[in-house]
């Protein structure tokens, strides 16, 4: 008895471990690695040009990454996980939440999402939040993955990128960083 009971829990933390570890892998996948979902009201394709047309409510779910807009085209003619993705709306959004669990956001008349790039291209009355500071200009590049930040201004308007920190999100993201070294340096004490 005492050696199937032995047996029985060897097979049980076997097969815990096994779903906690599948468990981790499922919430450890990025965004990328995520299908993409679209949703809207009115869809047309055009498989022989490899296009596809979205209006209306345009949502586009993958992962964490959420785009919304008025109408989106798809342009797939560069292959599987090469797909281009240009939504329009007064403004179209971003949302996303980065790796290190902060938030990212973004607005403008027009964002291009290029998959294989990870990057986000905004145009138009483009606003980008991250962390402490807001930019906002004519054209902004959002390198996902290496989240990195491009501003441009149009030549004809002569209209400056502006970049606005706030202060109290500042702070909070010190006091985060803080807490985060102070757990760390606690851990290795009780590591040792």
């Amino acid at each position: 008895m005492l050696k199937l009971n032995t047996y029985l829990l060897a097979s049980c933390l076997t097969l815990g471990l096994a779903f906690s570890s599948t468990a981790q892998e499922i919430i450890q996948k990025s965004d990328f690695e995520q299908p993409i979902r679209l949703e809207s009201e009115n869809t047309f394709a055009d498989s022989k040009e490899k296009v596809l047309f979205y209006e209306g409510n345009v949502k586009i779910t993958q992962g964490s990454l959420k785009i919304s807009a008025d109408k989106m085209e798809v342009i797939g003619t560069n292959g599987a996980g090469r797909e281009i993705f240009i939504a329009t709306g007064k403004p179209a959004s971003y949302i996303q939440q980065l790796a290190d669990g902060s938030m990212v956001e973004a607005r403008a008349n027009e964002i291009k999402y290029i998959k294989a790039d990870r990057t986000i291209s905004l145009k138009g009355n483009a606003q980008l939040l991250q962390n402490a500071f807001t930019i906002e200009g004519d054209s902004i590049i959002f390198d996902m993955q290496k989240e990195q930040v491009l501003a441009n201004t149009n030549e004809k308007s002569n209209t400056p990128t502006v970049t606005i920190f706030s202060p109290d999100t500042i702070q909070k993201t010190k006091d985060t960083l803080k807490n985060k070294a102070e757990d760390a340096d606690k851990k290795q004490e009780d590591d040792q």
